[in-house]
C-alpha cells in the first residue's frame, strides 16, 4: 500500500470511528440484528427500514474497535437507497475487497470510499473486525426481527 492511500485510510477510519454516521437506533425499523466478533469484543446492534425491496433507512450502535465502528458508518452511508441484490451484490464486493490479495481495478471503482477498508488485508485479524456491520447486514436483511446474534467465528 502506497504512502498516499495509507494516509488516506488512516485518515478515513479514524474520522468515522470517532464521528460514526448513522450511529442511532432506529425506532420504526423492520429489521434489526446483532452481530458479535468474539476475537476482539466488538458489538454491533444493525436496524433497517426496508420498503419495497430499498433500504430507506439504516442506523447501528455499539463498541468496538475504530476500524469496526467506522466500517460500519461508511456501510450505512453507502447502502441507504440501494435494493436488496444491489446490497447483495456490495457485500460480495467488499469481502472480495477486505480478503483478496489484490482486487481488480474496477472493483475499487465501484466501491469507492470504502475502499479504503481495503488496507486490512495487511492485518488479517482486523479482517474481522471491519467485516462484523456486513455480516450483520446480510443477516439482517434475510431474517425477521428475532434472529439469533451473528458472529464472525
Amino acid at each position: 500500500m502506497n504512502e498516499e492511500i495509507r494516509a488516506l485510510y488512516q485518515e478515513v477510519i479514524i474520522d468515522h470511528g470517532r464521528h460514526p454516521r448513522n450511529y442511532k437506533k432506529l425506532d420504526d425499523h423492520n429489521r434489526y440484528q446483532e452481530g458479535y466478533n468474539p476475537l476482539c469484543g466488538d458489538r454491533l446492534k444493525l436496524y433497517l427500514k426496508v420498503e419495497n425491496d430499498h433500504v430507506v433507512d439504516a442506523g447501528f450502535e455499539g463498541e468496538g474497535c475504530a476500524i469496526s465502528i467506522a466500517s460500519a458508518s461508511l456501510m450505512t452511508e453507502r447502502i441507504k437507497s440501494k435494493t436488496v441484490e444491489e446490497i447483495q451484490k456490495l457485500f460480495q464486493a467488499f469481502h472480495q475487497l477486505v480478503t483478496d490479495q489484490e482486487p481488480p481495478a474496477s472493483l475499487q471503482d465501484y466501491l469507492g470510499k470504502l475502499t479504503v477498508l481495503g488496507g486490512v488485508r495487511e492485518f488479517p485479524t482486523r479482517v474481522k473486525c471491519a467485516t462484523l456491520a456486513w455480516h450483520t447486514m446480510k443477516a439482517g436483511l434475510e431474517n425477521d426481527l428475532h434472529a439469533q446474534a451473528v458472529s464472525t467465528e
